[in-house]
């Protein structure tokens, strides 16, 4: 194996698990304020259908962006409303938006199962994307991977040096103490699980118009549900979820290469490769119960009205 093999590698990587950073740290988001949304994965389709359309009619990528982060926060909404307004079960409600999301997305997308798009033209810099190795590996992406980069820089500003960030997890911590000293409560979580729900709308757009331009249905192929395993992997920080989904990309895409290794090893094996390191990752984490306790928000999953308390 060659250096242009392993930046090819490499490369590869980064653009496997962008999706999952934007919809990991969108959920991130969610659960901090307290409310966890098991509906990532129909949300990433919603978005994804959407932002494809929207390209499909109109070619311009900023529409797109903003239909898929439309669509996925009015798939967020739809949960806003039942868990936080009417306190139906966060989970139940989580997976019913998941099962919604499939279906309206398969058909939305039944005209555009033969559509292809042209893609997402990676940015050059003049000079520096042409440095031999470090030239492609840091300046050969498109904008949307380097977007994900800016957000999570605005997240960890946002969670660790902001008054609202702090307001947030004090929220997700005690929402009985939050409503105490004032805070909208409510309000407060309704942003946060809309946020999380844009969040996943871009991942959805950028699987569908950048990583693969065409639409097939069901796509997203597990990866919300992995989005969601990666917040738990990563012990609720910024950090730690780019890291998770790099790892998850990797995996991604070296079970593409392990057959041209020389490896004979059946497909359907390595199709479940990246899964399988996510369900072994989650495994050693749930062994630390202490990991768990002390890093997740007090209140995640339960509900709260300010009329109970």
């Amino acid at each position: 194996m060659n250096w242009d093999t392993v930046i090819n590698i490499l490369v590869a990587t980064i653009a496997a698990g962008t999706p999952l950073v934007y919809a990991a740290l969108g959920e991130l988001i969610v659960e901090k304020s307290g409310v966890l949304n098991l509906g990532v994965e129909g949300m990433m389709l919603v978005g994804a259908i959407s932002g494809f359309i929207t390209m499909a009619v109109t070619g311009s990528l900023i529409l797109a962006i903003s239909a898929g982060m439309l669509a996925g926060a009015l798939m967020a909404l739809i949960f806003a409303v039942l868990t936080l307004t009417l306190m139906a079960n966060q989970v139940a409600s989580g997976l019913a938006l998941t099962i919604f999301g499939t279906g309206l997305s398969a058909f939305m997308g039944i005209k555009y199962t033969s559509v292809a798009l042209d893609g997402v033209s990676d940015l050059h810099i003049p000079f520096l994307s042409d440095i031999p190795v470090l030239g492609k590996l840091i300046f050969s992406f498109d904008i949307l991977v380097y977007a994900s980069l800016l957000l999570l820089a605005g997240i960890i500003w946002f969670l660790y040096k902001s008054r609202a960030g702090l307001i947030l997890k004090a929220v997700g911590e005690s929402p009985k103490s939050g409503h105490a000293l004032g805070y909208p409560v409510i309000g407060i979580r309704y942003l946060a699980v809309l946020f999380g729900g844009a969040m996943a709308g871009v991942g959805g757009v950028y699987l569908a118009i950048a990583y693969t331009p065409m639409w097939v249905e069901g796509m997203v192929a597990g990866r919300g549900w992995v989005a969601l395993a990666l917040v738990v992997f990563a012990t609720w920080r910024p950090m730690r979820v780019m890291v998770g989904a790099y790892l998850f990309g990797g995996v991604t895409i070296v079970q593409f290469h392990i057959q041209g290794f020389g490896f004979e090893i059946p497909s359907q094996i390595l199709s479940m490769l990246p899964y399988l390191a996510t369900i072994f990752v989650l495994v050693l984490i749930s062994r630390d119960k202490n990991l768990i306790r002390l890093n997740s928000p007090a209140s995640l999953g339960t509900t709260f009205h300010p009329e109970n308390n």
